[in-house]
């Protein structure tokens, strides 16, 4: 998959030159990836956050990835109350959910594009935790 700024004209060059870092097939992960969430979440904003991809609506973060030792993580910040088995619960204090990704054919964009649909739908306010001492209130 190619990262021509053709295909990714609108993305935030940080996005573009942290895919173009990773290894060959990891790269090419990180490029379905970046389609897939630019083509799911339309009216998002995205750029390099703590040093990773993250995609955010008003402000509130909803999806990024990263590379990780065991794989490409994808991690949606309100991922624990999707209620999908394919999506991993790390922790109990806040409200994400990951897969790890280390092949194409290991991302079943079918479930990635209903997902991506859920982080519309369903949000956890993380723009205001520190304002809110580390408490997370739903917004949608």
């Amino acid at each position: 998959m190619s990262t021509s700024n053709a295909k990714f004209k609108d993305v935030d060059k940080g996005i573009l030159s942290y895919n173009s870092k990773q290894a060959t097939s990891d790269k090419n992960i990180c490029n379905l990836l970046l389609q897939e969430i630019s083509n799911g979440l339309p009216k998002s904003e995205s750029k390099i956050w703590h040093g990773h991809p993250v995609w955010f609506l008003d402000g509130n973060p909803i999806v990024g990835y990263s590379r990780q030792k065991a794989g490409i993580r994808l991690m949606f910040w309100s991922g624990a109350s999707f209620d999908e088995q394919g999506l991993k619960v790390r922790g109990d204090k806040f409200k994400d959910a990951s897969v790890f990704y280390n092949t194409i054919p290991d991302i079943n964009t079918k479930d990635l594009k209903r997902w991506l649909k859920k982080s519309v739908e369903i949000q956890w306010d993380y723009k205001n935790i520190v304002k809110r001492k580390g408490v997370l209130e739903r917004l949608k």
